[in-house]
């Protein structure tokens, strides 16, 4: 089973959530043979939401894998989550394909992920076409939705097909391309067939028709001359305007369907097989080549072996499963290859392709085709592969940050270290959760995009582990600083048998620029302290500034300058002056109006219009200030601001709460800024309340 790159299609099911992704792809396997019965989300067995936890909450988490052989032809599906905690799956399926089929309720038209999808889409150049599920369900409608896509989207789609019906009265779809009528089958385990168009749709076909053939002559030459001249194309000429079209992103084609009734998939899949870009229309960008110079790679079997791995995974039953798109040559189950990354070799020990958990072997994969490698070794999510003796380097996928974020620790404190390393095993398959140990306030911080993304980790974690994780809101990693130049002396004597302990240091601090972190300066003249102790010195200021002068925060933005001491001939020495440093330059911050710095994010807010006061106002409640807000398209506005990280801890959940589910956000440092009053007085209240819980339990 090997199929070269001019046979293979890479689509991506996208959208908002609940819109029919997974069933829709289960139909469309079910109708071009690659399984022979169509499960349901709700029982539980479908083909791409196969982990407990998918099958539990009945949504898609994970992107899936399928392949379809239809019209001699790879069809590879990759079956993405709809849910905002899960954007990382769509972006790296977005990628990965050369076309994307955005799925519309037909009851609800464009919703927020949808217009996040196309952004994505937009930023990637990427094609793609239109899906309108449900239009058997009352208040369906397949004119209002594509209405909607026109007007959120000032774009002018093409009907490849058209419904027959609406609501109660839909009747399954025409297929206006290839002028055939599929009657809604009796049940969604029957296939669709192909019959005669009923006369009363006539007229719609025919219109319909006209739209596609001026679509497909739009932008070359030829076919628009025979387009004016006749008024019409031939089927051939229809077909080959619109691959053109679609490859080039010109067109926005729109289909119609109930996937559930098993309707509208045969003309979606003949679309697919006959229209739809193959891979070597795309171009991989900004690849670094083993000569360090950027170059664009065509996607081909021409050329040696190059490789991105897009996902990684961790089965249970099958162990690491290393997801892969080939980008040039073939890759065979004994070719030898390079981790360019990690600059190891390896053998693949099999190759195989996937429909959903199940993996089928086989000998090789051609350019553009989607595989995976099982149990290697070294491969991680956005490494590259190669013969050894071409290291080229493909760019990383770049992912938002994480926006919602909790301090974890196991119940049982012999868990901790089995604890993480489950952790790292979750970050190493989802690259938009993270975990870190935060040495400031020494707690392992895990995140990602969301309440929902985070909960479902640590309940895997409890049910396939039993590891009870406790966990809660994060600390903040606050910082001081000093606002004027003072100065301050300390002596350490000590004098305890022998010899003793003396230094005597005098220093001055005076603040930096915010930013700059730290300045030192050796003022003294005359020889009053040794050059041998002012390295000592610096080391006590160094660990007075990571101990902080108002809460026990680092301090940051301070010059400390050595201005005299004294030593002692016989009992001075290094560590006599490292204490004294330490006491000099406590003395000398508290003489100079020390203040707290709190983290200030820059944040980016996507809500839709009817919730715009309502996010503002809560904004100027959290202290943030403002700085713009712009009209996206699809009623969507942006928000942009800077609030401090403090008040954005449970930003995720509460957003959520104030737009019915629809708001997201995503935040960056930006930088640090003092506070004062009750705030300051607060955190250092809960600075000293921590520093004395953890005494007690040591």
């Amino acid at each position: 089973m090997s199929y070269t790159t001019d046979l293979i299609r890479n689509v991506a099911l996208a959208g908002h959530g609940s819109t029919g992704k997974t069933s829709l792809m289960e139909h469309l396997l079910f109708s071009a043979g690659a399984i022979a019965k169509p499960e349901t989300v709700e029982n539980g067995k479908t083909v791409s939401d196969y982990n407990d936890e998918e099958i539990a909450r009945k949504i898609s988490v994970h992107t899936s894998l399928a392949y379809a052989e239809y019209k001699g032809k790879k069809l590879n599906f990759l079956d993405t989550p709809g849910s905002a905690d899960f954007i990382g799956e769509v972006i790296l399926s977005l990628r990965s394909t050369e076309a994307a089929l955005v799925l519309l309720d037909g009851r609800s038209g464009v919703q927020i992920e949808t217009i996040k999808t196309w952004r994505n889409l937009e930023t990637r150049k990427k094609p793609r076409m239109f899906f309108v599920n449900r239009l058997d369900e009352e208040r369906a409608s397949f004119t209002a939705s594509v209405a909607d896509i026109t007007d959120k989207f000032s774009v002018h789609p093409v009907a490849i097909s058209i419904p027959m019906g609406e609501g109660s009265s839909f009747a399954g779809v025409i297929d206006v391309l290839n002028q055939k009528a599929y009657a809604l089958p009796k049940s969604h385990e029957q296939k669709e067939s192909a019959g005669d168009i009923p006369a009363e749709y006539k007229d719609a076909v025919a219109e319909a028709r006209a739209a596609l053939s001026e679509a497909a002559a739009d932008g070359d030459d030829e076919l628009m001359e025979k387009y004016l001249t006749d008024g019409t194309l031939s089927q051939d000429e229809i077909v080959k305007g619109l691959q053109e079209a679609l490859a080039e992103n010109r067109i926005i084609p729109v289909f119609a369907g109930a996937a559930l009734k098993n309707s509208g998939c045969l003309a979606l899949l003949d679309f697919i097989a006959e229209v739809a870009p193959d891979p070597s229309h795309h171009s991989v960008e900004n690849v670094t080549m083993p000569d360090d110079s950027k170059a664009e790679l065509k996607i081909s079997d021409s050329g040696t072996l190059a490789a991105l791995v897009i996902k990684t995974q961790i089965d249970q039953f099958s162990g690491r499963l290393s997801y892969v798109k080939i980008i040039r040559g073939v890759l065979t189950s004994d070719t030898e290859f390079l981790n360019v990354n990690d600059n190891k070799k390896e053998k693949p020990s099999k190759l195989y392709i996937l429909v959903g958990k199940k993996l089928v072997e086989v000998k090789e994969l051609h350019a553009g085709d989607i595989g995976v490698i099982a149990k290697s070794a070294s491969l991680k999510t956005n490494e590259t592969i190669t013969t050894p003796d071409a290291a080229l380097r493909f760019n990383p996928l770049r992912l938002p940050q994480p926006v919602h974020a909790v301090a974890v620790t196991a119940a049982s404190k012999k868990e901790e270290d089995k604890l993480s390393e489950i952790l790292h095993k979750a970050a190493e398959e989802d690259h938009t959760f993270t975990v870190r140990f935060d040495a400031e306030t020494h707690e392992t911080v895990i995140a990602g995009m969301g309440e929902l993304q985070i909960n479902m980790i640590l309940e895997k974690i409890k049910h396939n582990q039993k590891i009870e994780v406790e966990t809660r809101i994060p600390r903040i990693a606050y910082r001081e600083t000093i606002q004027k130049k003072a100065s301050g002396e300390h002596t350490h004597k000590k004098q305890s048998g022998g010899h003793g302990q003396y230094g005597k240091v005098v220093l001055e601090v005076e603040p930096l620029e915010r930013g700059s972190g730290y300045g030192f300066e050796n003022k003294v003249f005359g020889g009053a302290v040794s050059k041998g102790f002012v390295p000592g010195i610096e080391k006590g200021i160094h660990q007075a500034m990571e101990r902080g002068i108002v809460a026990g925060y680092p301090v940051v933005d301070v010059k400390s300058s050595l201005m005299d001491g004294k030593e002692h001939p016989v009992d001075s020495s290094e560590m006599a002056f490292k204490i004294a440093a330490r006491g000099a330059f406590r003395e000398a911050c508290k003489n100079a109006s020390p203040t707290l710095l709190e983290p200030i994010m820059n944040l980016t807010v996507f809500v839709e219009e009817k919730y715009l006061g309502d996010v503002m106002s809560d904004l100027s409640s959290r202290r943030g200030r403002i700085s713009g807000q712009n009209p996206i398209g699809g009623g969507i506005i942006e928000i942009k601001g800077q609030v401090p990280q403090a008040e954005l801890l449970r930003y995720s959940i509460d957003l959520r709460a104030k737009t019915s589910g629809t708001g997201s956000f995503e935040i960056e440092f930006d930088h640090y800024s003092p506070i004062s009053g009750k705030i300051a007085e607060d955190v250092a209240k809960a600075a000293e309340a921590f520093r004395t819980q953890e005494a007690e339990e040591d």
